[in-house]
């Protein structure tokens, strides 16, 4: 008995100083150029790439034209859809570059306030303030891109990327009314 209280007992001291040398899921990170940037999104903002920003617009039934390009043939895109599709694919991906190079500088100038030690609440403010503006327009970028998107194919096109997908009930059901403004061309 007197055994199983001094082991627990060692236990319970020694805890503390087994989880202090467990590592974070930090880890490894304090050596990245923008502490807050993994290499992988910094490649993807400076590519104007999705990363998932448009889920909003995708889970709900508004395609994405990266995704209707690489469709084209199953969703039986005429000409036209297809040249105006690849025309916004372009300006979108090249808006959303310009924009994410951008959101990179900002998250970098912000690593080095506190890299420097010279960040105080103000200089904070103002960096995140100027980060939340730039995300607000690199996501806008490839909503508004889906909106239009939803403007270039029909309804039936739009049913059938939905399936492509592999999208539920919720998504399907938008196919019907859904896309205020969407229309054939």
């Amino acid at each position: 008995m007197k055994f199983l209280i001094l082991t627990t007992l060692i236990a319970a001291a020694l805890s503390p100083i087994a989880s202090a040398a467990t590592p974070t899921p930090y880890a490894g990170q304090e050596t990245r150029d923008i502490k807050s940037l993994s290499q992988e999104d910094i490649n993807g903002y400076l590519a104007g790439k999705g990363m998932g920003l448009a889920k909003a617009a995708e889970l709900n039934g508004y395609p994405g034209p990266m995704h209707v390009l690489e469709l084209a043939a199953e969703l039986q895109l005429t000409p036209d859809q297809k040249t105006k599709t690849k025309q916004l694919f372009d300006a979108m991906q090249a808006k959303a570059s310009m924009l994410g190079s951008e959101l990179v500088t900002a998250e970098q100038k912000l690593d080095r306030l506190f890299a420097s030690r010279s960040a105080n609440a103000e200089l904070v403010d103002s960096a995140l303030k100027d980060i939340g503006a730039l995300q607000a327009k690199v996501r806008g970028a490839h909503l508004e891109a889906h909106l239009a998107q939803a403007k270039i194919l029909t309804p039936e096109q739009t049913a059938r990327y939905i399936s492509l997908r592999g999208y539920g009930k919720q998504a399907a059901g938008a196919e019907h009314g859904g896309h205020g403004g969407r229309h054939k061309h």
